[in-house]
């Protein structure tokens, strides 16, 4: 069984090509860094995987995820070898992604603009100092059931 599940950050941009023919696919690279669990001293923090989606996945990368997005992502590791320029042997892996999720808010994260489109300029709720919070005015209109 080949599974690999990763949870971390875009360390950049990730970049899409679409592949030429008839029927173009979308093909998403990035990068994910994942925090190391156990650190000793004079070792990386974390381990950077370079990643590959394809078709709808790839799609919804372009779309949403930039740099510094914290997501989780599940797929399998492939070999990425390769004879370089120099004609030595190069070694290296690949995560080939099936699934990707956010793993966290969008408020969580800092970012303003979010993935969810536009900044939401709807006041901060304070609270009564009754236990109960002051709800603005307007709010029903935005909830999807009365």
């Amino acid at each position: 069984m080949n599974k690999v599940i990763l949870m971390g950050r875009l360390t950049r941009d990730p970049e899409v090509r679409y592949s030429q023919g008839s029927s173009q696919t979308a093909v998403a690279r990035f990068s994910v860094a994942v925090d190391r669990r156990f650190k000793r001293d004079g070792e990386p923090d974390a381990d950077f995987f370079n990643c590959t989606a394809f078709g709808k996945q790839a799609e919804f990368i372009e779309r949403y995820l930039h740099k510094g997005t914290k997501i989780v992502l599940s797929g399998r590791i492939q070999n990425d070898n390769y004879t370089n320029r120099d004609g030595q042997q190069v070694y290296s892996v690949r995560i080939m992604v099936d699934e990707v999720e956010f793993a966290e808010s969008k408020n969580a994260s800092g970012d303003n603009s979010g993935y969810m489109g536009g900044n939401n300029n709807r006041p901060e709720p304070s609270g009564a100092g009754d236990g109960f919070m002051n709800i603005p005015d307007g709010i029903d209109e935005e909830l999807p059931f009365n």
